[in-house]
Formats: C-alpha cells, sequence, structure tokens
C-alpha cells in the first residue's frame, strides 16, 4: 500500500524553511471569482498552514495573480511562470495549493513543477498532506493526481458542451445576437425596434440583390456616406448599437449570419489548433460549412430576409470567387473577355480559365489548363476570345430586342425605387440627429443652475450635437440638389430612349466591360466552347438562365488550309472560277462576295488565289488560250516576243529591261503574257541605245 509522507519532521528540514514558502492561489474563472468566494478565502488560508509547518509569516509568500485563469495549458499564466522560476532559482523551499488541480489542468505543466521540485528539494503541499517529489512513492501519488486532474477537467468540459448543445437544441441557449436584432422583455429575439437600423440592414440586402457582390454594396454605402449598425462583443452587457464605417468585412458579416434570416444557429465556427504569437498561443477558429451545423432551427424569430434567400446569397458569395476547379465563375471583372468565368470547355467539361496573348496582352484566350496544372500533360483546348465575344454578343442583343421598352421601364422603376431608398436613409438619419439634439438639449434644462461644473459640460455636448444636426442638414440639402427625388418628363423620355437603344449603351464607351459581363450573366448561365469537335470552326453550346439552350458554330481562323472548314468546297469554286478565265484577282472578289474568309480570318486577295493553285496545281489560263502570244495584243500593247521583234533583241533582252525599268509592263496575273507599253518614240531612242552599245562593244574588241 503506497503512503504519502504526512508528518512535518520526516520530510520538511532546516534547508527548506531556510527558503521561502509559497501559497499558489487559483480559480478557473472570473465567475468564480465573484460567486465562489469561500473557495478564494480557503486558498488564502493556507497560509496559516505554512506558517504552522515552520515557516514565518514574513516569509511565506502568496502567488495570486492567476485569479480568473483556467489551468489548461493553451491559456497564459502570469503567476504560474512566476512560481516556477523562483523554484528554478532556488528560492523556494515549500508549495502549497489547495490541490492539484489549482496547480495545473494538464500534464505538462504538471510535471515540469514536478521535476524542478525534485531537482531542487521542494517540498509540495495541498491541504491534507505532504509530497516530497524526490520519494518515489509520493512522486508516484503526485504523478496519479495530476492525471486525474486533467481527466477530472476533460470530463468536466464534455458535460458542459453536452448541456450546451442539448439547450441549443430547444433553442433556448443565449446567444450573441447581431445588431439587426434585440431580445424582448420575455427573452424573445425581436427586430431591433430602431427604425434606422432596420432600414440600413434592408438596405444592404437589396443592393446586393441588385449588385450581387459585398464590395460594390461597401462601395454604394461608402459613397452614399451610410454607416452600418455594430454590436460590439466586448464590455459590460447590454452592448448598445453603434454606427461604424461600412467595409467588406462588415457587409460580409452581415450577409452571412443566418440569424438575419430568423435562423437559430449554433456550431457556426469550431476551434481547430493553433499558433504561438510573440509567444502567447492562439486558437484558431474556422468556419463550420452550414451542412455540418450541430443546430439550425429555421424561422425561429422575425428576420430580414428568408432562408431561401440566405441561401442562394452564401451560393453567390462562394460563386463571387475567383475559383475555376470548384466551377465558381467569380466577380465580372474589367478584363476584356466577355465569357470570363463562364466558359465551359466542350471536351473535359471543366471550368476555362484565361490568358492573355499578343505583344501589349490585348487578346484574351479561353483555355482549359486542368489537365496541365494537375497532371503535367498538354492543354486540353485554346480559343480565342474576341471572335466567340462578338458573336456572342450579337446572338444576345438579338434575343433581347423584343424586350427594349420593357428594359427601358424596368430602368425608370429601378432609379425611382433607388432614390426612394435613399430618401427614407436621409430622413431616419436626420431624425436621429435631431432626437441627440434634443435629448443633450433636455439634460442641460434638468441640471441645476448651481452645479456649473456640470453645466457646462452639458452645455458643450448639446453644441456638440446641434452642430452634428445642422451639417446632417446640409448634407441632406446638397444630397437633394444633386439628386432629384422624381424624374422629370424630358429626363423620363431620354432615359426610356436610351433603354429602347441597347445596342447603343451596350457599345457606349461609358459602359465597362464589368458591366457588360453582368448583363451578359443575368441572359447567359454559361457558355460550352469546342473548337476540336468540328474541322476550321468553333462550336459552342450556350445555356440560357431560363434553362433553353441554343447551339451556334464560328468559322476560325487557322494556321494552314488543311485545316480550313470547308477546303474542298473552296477548292472545287476556285478550279470553276479559274476555268472560267478569271484572273486571280477576279477569283478573289468572288469568292469574297460568295461569304468565302481566308484561312486567317481576312479577305481573300489575289496573292492568297495564287499561292491556292500553286499548292494545288490549277494552272493559269492564259489570256490567249493554248495559242502562241502574238506580237500586238487587242488593246495595242506589245508581247514579250512582238517586242523583241520591234526592238531588234532577244525576249531574254526584254526580261533584261523590264527588270532595269527601261520598259513598262503588266501582267494581269502571275503567270500570264506580259503587256507591255511601247511607243514609236521609245522603239526609236531603244534601238538607237543599242546600235551604240554594239558600236561600243566592237571597237573595245
Amino acid at each position: 500500500m503506497l503512503k504519502a509522507s504526512n508528518r512535518p519532521d520526516e520530510c520538511v528540514t532546516a534547508a527548506h524553511r531556510g527558503k521561502l514558502a509559497y501559497i499558489y492561489v487559483r480559480q478557473s474563472s472570473v465567475n468564480q471569482v465573484r460567486h465562489h468566494q469561500e473557495s478564494t478565502e480557503l486558498q488564502y488560508r493556507l497560509v496559516d498552514r505554512a506558517v504552522a509547518l515552520g515557516w514565518p509569516h514574513e516569509r511565506v509568500h502568496v502567488i495570486d495573480e492567476d485569479l480568473g485563469k483556467s489551468g489548461a495549458g493553451s491559456v497564459e499564466r502570469v503567476g504560474f511562470k512566476k512560481l516556477i522560476a523562483e523554484i528554478g532559482l532556488g528560492n523556494a523551499g515549500l508549495v502549497i495549493s489547495l490541490d492539484a488541480s489549482r496547480l495545473a489542468r494538464n500534464n505538462r505543466d504538471w510535471h515540469q513543477l514536478l521535476d524542478l521540485c525534485s531537482l531542487f528539494g521542494v517540498i509540495i503541499a495541498d491541504g491534507e498532506r505532504l509530497y516530497d517529489p524526490c520519494a518515489y512513492h509520493d512522486r508516484l501519488l503526485l504523478g496519479l493526481s495530476g492525471i486525474m486532474s486533467e481527466a477530472e477537467l476533460h470530463q468536466i468540459k464534455q458535460r458542459l458542451h453536452q448541456g450546451e448543445r442539448q439547450k441549443a437544441a430547444r433553442g433556448e441557449l443565449r446567444l450573441p445576437i447581431p445588431a439587426g436584432l434585440a431580445h424582448g422583455r420575455s427573452g424573445e429575439i425581436i427586430l431591433n425596434p430602431d427604425e434606422q437600423v432596420q432600414a440600413r440592414l434592408g438596405l444592404v440586402f437589396a443592393k446586393f440583390r441588385e449588385l450581387h457582390t459585398a464590395r460594390a454594396v461597401m462601395r454604394y454605402l461608402r459613397k452614399n456616406d451610410l454607416p452600418l449598425p455594430v454590436r460590439p462583443v466586448l464590455g459590460p452587457a447590454p452592448h448598445d448599437v453603434v454606427w461604424r464605417q461600412a467595409d467588406s468585412s462588415r457587409v460580409l458579416s452581415i450577409l452571412q449570419n443566418p440569424a438575419y434570416a430568423g435562423a437559430y444557429v449554433y456550431g457556426r465556427r469550431r476551434v481547430e489548433g493553433g499558433r504561438i504569437r510573440h509567444g502567447v498561443y492562439r486558437p484558431r477558429t474556422t468556419n463550420v460549412p452550414i451542412a455540418d451545423w450541430e443546430v439550425c432551427l429555421q424561422a425561429a424569430h422575425p428576420g430580414y430576409i428568408g432562408w431561401e434567400e440566405f441561401m442562394e446569397n452564401q451560393r453567390r458569395l462562394a460563386n463571387n470567387i475567383n475559383r475555376y476547379e470548384a466551377g465558381h465563375s467569380g466577380v465580372p471583372r474589367k478584363g476584356a473577355a466577355l465569357l470570363q468565368g463562364i466558359a465551359v470547355c466542350g471536351r473535359c467539361g471543366r471550368r476555362m480559365s484565361l490568358r492573355y496573348s499578343g505583344p501589349a496582352g490585348d487578346y484574351p484566350v479561353y483555355t482549359c489548363r486542368a489537365d496541365r496544372d494537375q497532371e503535367g500533360g498538354p492543354l486540353c483546348q485554346e480559343v480565342r476570345a474576341l471572335p466567340v465575344d462578338a458573336h456572342v454578343e450579337s446572338i444576345l442583343l438579338e434575343a433581347l430586342r423584343s424586350d427594349k421598352i420593357a428594359i427601358a421601364i424596368a430602368a425608370l422603376g429601378q432609379i425611382e425605387e433607388e432614390t426612394r431608398q435613399l430618401e427614407r436613409q436621409w430622413a431616419l438619419r436626420r431624425e436621429r440627429a435631431r432626437y441627440e439634439a434634443e435629448r443633450a438639449r433636455r439634460q442641460y434644462d434638468a441640471v441645476e443652475p448651481e452645479n456649473r461644473l456640470v453645466a457646462r459640460s452639458l452645455e458643450r455636448v448639446w453644441e456638440e450635437k446641434l452642430r452634428a444636426a445642422e451639417a446632417i442638414e446640409q448634407d441632406y440639402e446638397r444630397w437633394r440638389h444633386d439628386e432629384p427625388l422624381v424624374l422629370n418628363e424630358p429626363d423620363r423620355e431620354a432615359l426610356q430612349k436610351l433603354g429602347e437603344d441597347l445596342p447603343g449603351i451596350w457599345h457606349s464607351p461609358s459602359t465597362t466591360a464589368a458591366e457588360r459581363k453582368g448583363i451578359l450573366r443575368l441572359i447567359i448561365c454559361e457558355v460550352i466552347l469546342d473548337q476540336k469537335r468540328f474541322q476550321g470552326q468553333v462550336w459552342f453550346k450556350i445555356l440560357w438562365q431560363t434553362g433553353a439552350t441554343s447551339e451556334h458554330s464560328l468559322q476560325r481562323r487557322v494556321h494552314t488550309y488543311g485545316d480550313y472548314i470547308d477546303v474542298e468546297r473552296l477548292r472545287s469554286r476556285v478550279i470553276e472560277l479559274n476555268a472560267a478565265g478569271k484572273m486571280d484577282k477576279e477569283i478573289a472578289a468572288a469568292l469574297n462576295a460568295e461569304g468565302f474568309v481566308a484561312a486567317r480570318g481576312c479577305a481573300f486577295k489575289g496573292e492568297n488565289v495564287w499561292l491556292l493553285r500553286t499548292r494545288w496545281g490549277i494552272p493559269t489560263v492564259k489570256i490567249n488560250g493554248a495559242s502562241a502570244n502574238p506580237d500586238r495584243w487587242p488593246d495595242g500593247t506589245y508581247s514579250v516576243q512582238g517586242s523583241a521583234a520591234a526592238l531588234g533583241v532577244t525576249p531574254q533582252t526584254v526580261f533584261d529591261y523590264l527588270a532595269r525599268g527601261w520598259l513598262e509592263g503588266h501582267q494581269l496575273t502571275k503567270g500570264q503574257p506580259w503587256q507591255i507599253e511601247l511607243s514609236d518614240d521609245q522603239i526609236n531612242t531603244l534601238r538607237a541605245r543599242i546600235t551604240r552599245n554594239r558600236r561600243s562593244r566592237k571597237e573595245a574588241s
């Protein structure tokens, strides 16, 4: 049987009494310190136990810096560090605590204490016994006490969590609520009775339905100087609502809070690990997916939106994050690619990303890079964006042609509704400013005139509130001047004409690329692209927001005519036109008129036709058929043979004169006979030059 030493003379020596005795006092929470004062008093009375063991009262030190702190290892305990330091410096001879759980609730701290006490010969005492860490049996009992202390803490936490979870399952656990909600007199959750708070939060949800991004809502609120209501979580309860400037995190906290959808939720966040910063352990809190929330009671109390709209908002927020691998299209951005985020690969079905080519990066390309990024393989496919975007744009504008009047009327209604919303916000803001000024006046009137110290302060506050109310009134008047509440008839007519001219709005320089993409996404869900399904063309399918689909194709630019969309039809047409006696330029004009496009997407020219004839072995049709060239053509020009006879030289010399520019001529196209302009004066001049040259050569020889 193991038995600890309990007699002072067995383990306490004069060497121990020559050092200091330390009393360690700790309770786990501030609530225990306030309401369990008997336990605190019992720990302070351990000083008498140290005195009874032979320590003078002035050599007994109490360490109570850790009152209100847990004994878990993740909590920063200054008092415990101080105790460890005193033991390590050899100043301690006795350490007394009410029980082992007061010193530590985890084995790491507990065994660190035991090792130091054993190394420096320090006696440990609780409310009943003395323990010598150097003794085998005492060390064994102390180790068991530490294990029981840690296990007890785990059981306490588990019981508390189970009770909290069970209470939350009934919706009775009182949780912090956001600024837009409040607790009624009987404890139920109601909408905040402040009309300005209700109107401001309603505006946030309304603008998100319209603008689709939290950042756009934040910019709108900042532009119109509309702060957001916030309820601080720190400080004494009840927490009053304060107004803070809108930022993205505050707007997101409103949109992502299920309480505003009337839902009672428990388990939105969990603690997973942590890290040490500046020597302090910081737990890491992560958001739990909606499907994994422990308790989610829908329609538990009034809300600003319905549960369906809340879930749609979460999907929209998730989709705003540009993650191609997850199928998220991302927010419409300012780049030139119209189908950014909604282009899908027709070969593998994955979302296509973007890259920009060209010297200045002006040419966007839709690329499916999943195989290369994940497996190191080649790209699945790449599609040039500009021709596809132009075709989709024309299809979209044609689809909206019948709805132009409806679009104009909707734009009028949207502008007037937005003006009414802003007017409501200004009215509530002015009303609050007037109330604050009136309240400050009543406080000033209620003070005794003799109490000048308080009266002066209240008078100063009253003046500040009056100035603030006056500034708000001036801001309101400026807003009224810049933003008329009602559109006049000329403005309405101009706006309606603008709404009817949808292509003009679409191509207007004031319309940004992001706005065009936003309009497109309201009508089109996604576009599936495949340029390898059919030779020489891009096939794409449009998935409309209505659920309908439509298939289209577009001739694409190719590098060689081997990949041309309909190369056989082009070849047969060139043969037909060539056989009809058409020259290359005439063939090119005919092909352009019939809708043919060259391989690189441009119109045909004579040079293109000549290259095609040369590649396909199509001979040029001579203007004189198969007979020999005459000396002169019907238009009076000379052939090469006729020019040689007229000048008295060989045909090769005529070609040399053409190259030197001494003769002028032309061909209808390459391969056709030369038609040389040659007058009588030129013939005489060239003959004289030929004669002089021959005479000079004879004299030189």
